[in-house]
């Protein structure tokens, strides 16, 4: 059974900075791709950023060059590192473990969330 604790979400004015955390809980953390995905008020869940069990990323055209998704393979951590904030980054952000190793998998288990919310 795979857990995912995400941290680090907050209230942050626009322009500043957030890092978040995901814990997970599985021996098949090195083997799995992760993602980080945002849900804001009344919208659908998207994609903000991938990484593959190798390392490489993907991001969504909004968050390219302000966000970055990282690994830890030793500490079963991943880390999305939030720069430049915006308003429009407000909502709950989540951590997911893919199916399979490569960053086309689709999400197989969710954290909790954590709210992020940025001022104006």
């Amino acid at each position: 059974q795979v857990q995912l604790v995400e941290s680090g979400g907050g209230l942050v004015q626009a322009g500043g900075s957030l890092k978040l955390s995901c814990a997970a809980s599985t021996s098949i953390f090195t083997l799995s791709a992760m993602g980080w995905y945002r849900q804001a008020p009344g919208k659908q869940r998207d994609t903000v950023a991938n990484i593959a069990s190798d390392g490489s990323t993907n991001y969504a055209d909004s968050v390219k060059g302000r966000f970055t998704i990282s690994r830890d393979n030793a500490k079963n951590a991943v880390y999305l590192q939030m720069n430049s904030l915006e308003p429009e980054d407000t909502g709950v952000y989540y951590c997911a473990m893919l199916w399979g190793p490569r960053l086309t998998g689709t999400p197989r288990a969710w954290g909790q969330g954590t709210q992020v919310t940025v001022s104006s």
